[in-house]
């Protein structure tokens, strides 16, 4: 991971609702207030307590009162419980997602629905990685390259299906921030298919994104979909590969 002078960096992902922040090449980082720890790099960071318990790239857990140890690149956020979740969707930058979409069909299949109410917040770019995509991904060995690394929140309230879609062109994971949700696999885009669920809480990250890597380098996702059971607030990890 890339790094400043100044490794930590308050993000404006969430604006005052949620205290979010990204700590790239710290060789220590204490965290003292209840927080989400989410590594979004691609070497384990770990707790330095006895047993000493690591955290796996692309995945996260909630700590408090500990320090870290080699922090290369992880997103940390503190969550107030008492406010109403979804009135993170009025923080600067948030915007329904149909309302961003200039083309519906992007999504690989049927258009996505405009009136879904699906928000997304601010982009923000946290560093840039060099990693091997085939590796990342399970897969054979395709070669180290480099890849920008952005993060987003989003909202949805309790009920809504986000939309079957399969196209992405970067590798993604998600980490549950308040709520209780689903991220969902199917074999067609039809609810029918549904072929695997996996239940979100917050604290959670998908360990195992979707995708793999193509044999042209490309990546191929399944049908899939995140569901909101309550209201739910996620973020999404980027990964876009740099030409």
């Amino acid at each position: 991971m890339t790094t400043t002078t100044n490794p930590v960096r308050a993000l404006r992902i969430a604006g005052d609702r949620i205290r979010a922040r990204t700590v790239n090449g710290a060789g220590n980082h204490r965290v003292d207030a209840p927080s989400i720890v989410v590594n979004t790099g691609t070497t384990p960071v770990f707790v330095a307590r006895e047993p000493r318990r690591a955290i796996p790239p692309l995945s996260s857990t909630i700590l408090s009162g500990v320090t870290l140890d080699h922090a290369d690149s992880l997103v940390l956020l503190e969550v107030e419980d008492g406010e109403p979740v979804s009135d993170i969707t009025g923080e600067p930058g948030w915007s329904l997602l149909g309302d961003l979409l200039t083309d519906p069909h992007v999504t690989g299949g049927l258009p996505f629905p405009r009136e879904t109410p699906l928000w997304r917040g601010p982009r923000e770019r946290i560093g840039t990685l060099r990693l091997d995509a085939g590796l990342l991904l399970g897969q054979q060995a395709g070669g180290v390259e480099t890849f920008d690394v952005w993060v987003n929140l989003w909202f949805a309230p309790a009920g809504t299906d986000c939309f079957i879609h399969r196209l992405h062109d970067f590798i993604e994971v998600h980490t549950q921030v308040r709520g209780i949700g689903r991220m969902q696999k199917f074999t067609e885009q039809d609810h029918a298919t549904l072929y695997e669920d996996l239940a979100m809480a917050p604290g959670h990250t998908t360990p195992n994104p979707f995708c793999a890597r193509t044999d042209e380098g490309g990546l191929v996702y399944p049908w899939h979909q995140y569901h909101a059971e309550t209201d739910c607030v996620w973020m999404a990890v980027e990964y876009h590969r740099l030409p």
